[in-house]
């Protein structure tokens, strides 16, 4: 079943809302009609499950699933049956969105269906690795240690991309005072100033000043409006296939960073395919969901024809090294563990190998770019204040001379 959030009026010309649970819109409608309610508008899904701001679907946050992977595997050991397990979850989880998808959760498991089905049905919360993971460990009764395993992924996925959002935090910061700093001096200081050089001979630096500050302070309106139709016009092309795959791969031909996100990526896919493979997913379910995990479409579609070869019954190193994209280190790596049968330990190795090298690269990144940012703010306030200042001392040493 599904829960739907209605809006509707009473026979008393009442307006009412609330959250029911139904198999179809229909029988939503239904539901409603037995209760002696005019439907005015049925959606699918909970208030909790819609952002305030755009309405669209919220995500649950990763830190609250590893939580209730751990807990969940926690109880299955203890020997507590799985719909009361979900009971107890949902009834302390301090995740409000959370809560109800574990009742929605609950409510499917006890009508039949498995717990990996009930799952998918809330892609909000849950994505392919998890589902296609559960639904191994349910068919082959080690349910307990696949939860535990997605606990551990989803936490080190919750670390790395706080350590991310951390790291640029500052940098952030960096920018936003200097483009405050350099608008003030433009609107604010050069204006009232201005007015005493214009009499003095001035430097072309200082005339370029003037003609920036007053370009800022005149079209200062429109440049904003420019800048928001630019991104209005980027972001859908962006978010379309064809951006998408243009963008992926530009992105992986900047230097330097293009190496680390590729290599972001690559990390993610051998985790991804070496816990399927070690949980039982087959290897072209697995491919499937690690390639669309990854992250760049570019390297998806490299793994795609990876896919393709395995299926033909040919090694996974031989299409992977083919692509360019994949270090030789790591081909090496993954020919070997092919012929040993130890694909998904190897898998694992690479990727936590790796991330640790990944991870040194990003902190030495963030500390260049941190006196980088410091020395080129810096270097535009000191020539807008030598623009100013020339002509202040000319002036101050014809008065002395005259």
């Amino acid at each position: 079943m599904a829960t739907f959030t209605y809006k509707a009026k009473t026979r008393t010309g009442q307006t009412v809302t609330g959250v029911l649970t139904a198999e179809s819109h229909p029988a939503a409608l239904r539901t409603l009609d037995d209760r002696s309610l005019f439907p005015l508008e049925v959606t699918e899904g909970s208030q909790a499950a819609k952002s305030v701001i755009i309405g669209r679907k919220k995500k649950v946050r990763l830190k609250a699933l590893a939580t209730l992977y751990s807990q969940l595997a926690d109880l299955l050991r203890a020997g507590v049956p799985v719909l009361r397990a979900l009971d107890v979850l949902a009834r302390q989880s301090s995740d409000k969105l959370l809560s109800e998808i574990l009742r929605d959760i609950h409510s499917d498991v006890s009508g039949g269906e498995t717990l990996a089905d009930a799952m998918a049905k809330h892609p909000n919360a849950f994505n392919e690795l998890a589902v296609a993971m559960v639904r191994a460990g349910e068919q082959g009764g080690f349910l307990e240690d696949v939860l535990v395993r997605i606990a551990v992924f989803t936490e080190r996925q919750d670390e790395l991309r706080n350590k991310l959002l951390g790291s640029l935090v500052y940098p952030a910061v960096l920018a936003l005072a200097g483009i405050g700093v350099v608008t003030f001096l433009m609107v604010g200081v050069v204006p009232k100033i201005r007015g005493f050089l214009n009499r003095v001979e001035k430097p072309w630096i200082t005339d370029v000043i003037f003609w920036c500050s007053d370009f800022i302070g005149q079209r200062g309106m429109y440049i904003v409006l420019a800048l928001a139709f630019c991104v209005a016009l980027i972001v859908p092309y962006l978010k379309s296939e064809q951006g998408r795959v243009k963008w992926d791969r530009l992105k992986l031909k900047i230097p330097l960073l293009g190496d680390i996100l590729l290599m972001v990526s690559l990390c993610r896919f051998c985790r991804i395919l070496g816990t399927m493979l070690h949980n039982g997913v087959p290897i072209l379910q697995a491919l499937r969901v690690s390639k669309d995990s990854a992250g760049n479409v570019v390297l998806a579609a490299e793994i795609e024809k990876a896919s393709e070869e395995v299926q033909k019954g040919r090694p996974l190193a031989a299409p992977l090294g083919a692509s360019g994209l994949f270090p030789m280190d790591v081909i090496d790596m993954i020919a070997v563990a092919e012929e040993s049968n130890s694909l998904e330990t190897v898998l694992v190795q690479i990727a936590d190998s790796n991330e640790v090298r990944t991870g040194r690269k990003i902190d030495l990144g963030v500390r260049l770019l941190e006196p980088l940012m410091l020395m080129f703010m810096a270097g535009i306030v000191m020539v807008i204040a030598l623009a100013l200042l020339v002509p202040i001392m000319r002036m101050s040493t014809a008065g002395v001379g005259h």
